[in-house]
């Protein structure tokens, strides 16, 4: 499914900067603004508390409330809209949910998931981006939220390897992998300019195209 505006996504690992991305790159294009409801999610905190019992629970929510938003929100674009910038993908439901489930569960979600899949657009250009676990550990950290300073290293490695091994079976989707590591596009907006103008030139070009900074 194609749509009549250029979709980007911006997508990766906790705390590799994703939503403020997403905001400065709306306002630079005058685009609209898709992120991600997570905070509203009331099985979120109940998760955290008791993670196999909410687990299922949790990532069925969010995989019904990604869907019903991205539908909304990309079905029914206006006519001043040229680009809609997006904090995540639909596919994020299957990145977490493999780590969160059991197989068993992780099975018939994913059933769920391919049905419903089929009916979300596909994007202009998925942006991933990468960063050393390091540095994601230390912005997390800078962020504060409470529920997440007990993520660990190895969590976040995993969830690091689960978008690449999404990403290795795309044929369709144009990607872009930004090395951030030696960026900081929030604070320095030389950093920023530099990302904006290679998400542009990659903007419908098919297959995994790789840039370091």
């Amino acid at each position: 499914m194609t749509l009549p505006v250029s979709f980007i996504v911006i997508e990766g690992n906790i705390g590799a900067g994703k939503t403020s991305l997403a905001h400065l790159l709306a306002e630079k294009l005058n685009g609209r603004l898709i992120l991600e409801r997570f905070a509203e999610n009331p099985f979120l905190p109940k998760f955290y508390q008791d993670p196999n019992r909410w687990a299922f629970p949790l990532e069925l929510s969010f995989l019904a409330d990604r869907y019903k938003q991205l539908k909304e929100e990309l079905l029914q674009p206006t006519l001043f809209d040229k680009f809609i910038i997006s904090d995540y993908y639909f596919m994020k439901s299957l990145i977490f949910s493999k780590e969160t489930l059991s197989e068993d569960e992780y099975t018939l979600y994913q059933q769920l998931f391919d049905i419903i899949y089929q009916q979300i657009p596909r994007p202009n250009l998925f942006v991933y981006l990468h960063a050393p676990i390091e540095k994601l550990l230390k912005q997390i950290k800078l962020r504060g939220r409470e529920y997440e300073q007990n993520i660990s290293e190895e969590y976040l490695q995993k969830i690091h390897n689960n978008y690449i091994e999404f990403i290795d079976t795309q044929k369709d989707i144009p990607i872009l992998i930004l090395n951030t590591e030696h960026l900081d596009f929030v604070y320095n907006s030389n950093d920023f300019l530099s990302i904006f103008s290679e998400i542009l030139k990659f903007l419908n070009k098919k297959g995994v195209h790789k840039l370091f900074f």
